[in-house]
């Protein structure tokens, strides 16, 4: 049997209920004020922020810890460009000719189209890729267990560590996206999971008035 090196548990610090019930009631007030911004300033964000951010998210668990993402970071005006003009023809596709007249009624209370200056405007972009498998230094494939879930994961804590942050982002997903690989340079192994648009709202930001649903609609406990 293959013995495998093991560290300690660092220990999480458990505190009293009414502390654990503050900490979460807190935690949620704060996130159920994260909404989807389609509306962002310019305004600069240091770098070392977004970095930090991505740590965080790669603490996410992943199939047999091989942490089967790509997070490709742009801020440069001329990359961000091109990335609009390749998203808006995909869009114009979508809505013009792809998407049906159901799929457009329930986009509609979003205010969502084709045009997507947010793209260019935000500071920036976060382009999430899944690894379907990794390769060895000598050019051997590893295969990945669940990377789509894996990477679903990761990219919620990257969301959450923004909005704690204080910072507002937009999952922006066009089909297909195979641009992005094209535009950044990543290789075949690597599918776009989606675009991240990252920064601080405008000062004139509206959003949708949406409600989300109610604990009895989206969980049940099974108590026996």
């Amino acid at each position: 049997m293959t013995s495998h090196p093991t560290i300690a548990l660092e220990k999480i610090r458990e505190v009293p209920i009414e502390e654990m019930r503050q900490r979460l009631s807190d935690f949620y007030g704060d996130m159920s004020r994260r909404r989807t911004v389609r509306d962002f300033s310019a305004r600069p964000i240091p770098k070392d922020i977004i970095e930090i951010a991505l740590r965080a998210a790669n603490t996410a668990p992943s199939g047999a810890n091989l942490q089967p993402w790509h997070f490709a970071v742009i801020s440069g005006p001329e990359t961000k460009s091109k990335i609009r003009a390749a998203a808006e023809a995909e869009e114009r596709e979508f809505y013009e000719h792809r998407a049906t007249e159901e799929w457009l009624a329930a986009l509609e209370p979003l205010g969502t189209n084709k045009h997507k200056p947010f793209l260019e405007t935000a500071p920036y972009l976060i382009a999430v890729f899944v690894q379907k498998f990794g390769v060895l230094p000598d050019g051997r494939k590893v295969k990945h267990y669940y990377p789509t879930e894996s990477t679903g994961l990761a990219t919620g804590i990257l969301i959450t560590a923004l909005h704690q942050a204080g910072l507002a982002t937009l999952t922006h997903t066009p089909s297909p996206m195979k641009f992005l690989n094209e535009i950044l340079g990543r290789p075949k192994s690597e599918r776009p999971f989606l675009l991240l648009v990252v920064g601080y709202p405008a000062d004139d930001a509206r959003v949708p008035d949406i409600q989300r649903k109610p604990l009895e609609e989206f969980a049940s406990f099974i108590d026996t």
